[in-house]
């Protein structure tokens, strides 16, 4: 069994930035990982943010946040990072960790049914 444990988020005002985090703990291999975020705003469906193979380091970004968010990792520890920058009123959303035991694709990485573990969720509020 695999859990994530997401930190960071919060509330800041448009423009500004914030940095989450997720550590993935359990029988993992990082050369089979793909794990990244997924978005949620109230009233709409879950979406894409991005996600990472911690095997190649491919990763796919959705274009909504492609050269405002950003990601590292640390494949000893299973964690991934994301910063995020000039943040816009419509970034707003329960941010959730994911992951699934397999390399990312280009072709499934935005499907939120292809992702076995889900994090709690984290909150980021954006004010304009």
């Amino acid at each position: 069994q695999v859990q994530l444990v997401e930190s960071g988020g919060g509330s800041v005002q448009a423009g500004g930035s914030l940095g989450l985090s997720c550590a993935a703990s359990g029988y993992i291999s990082s050369s089979t990982l793909c794990m990244g975020w997924f978005r949620q705003a109230p009233g709409k469906e879950r979406e894409g943010v991005v996600v990472v193979s911690f095997g190649n380091g491919f990763t796919y970004y959705a274009d909504s946040v492609k050269g405002r968010f950003t990601t590292s990792r640390d494949n000893g520890k299973n964690t991934l990072w994301l910063q995020v920058n000039s943040l816009k009123p419509e970034d707003t959303a329960m941010y959730y960790c994911v992951a699934v035991l397999r390399s990312c694709s280009i072709t499934w990485w935005s499907r939120a049914n292809e992702y076995t573990y889900w994090g709690q969720g984290t909150q980021v509020t954006v004010s304009s």
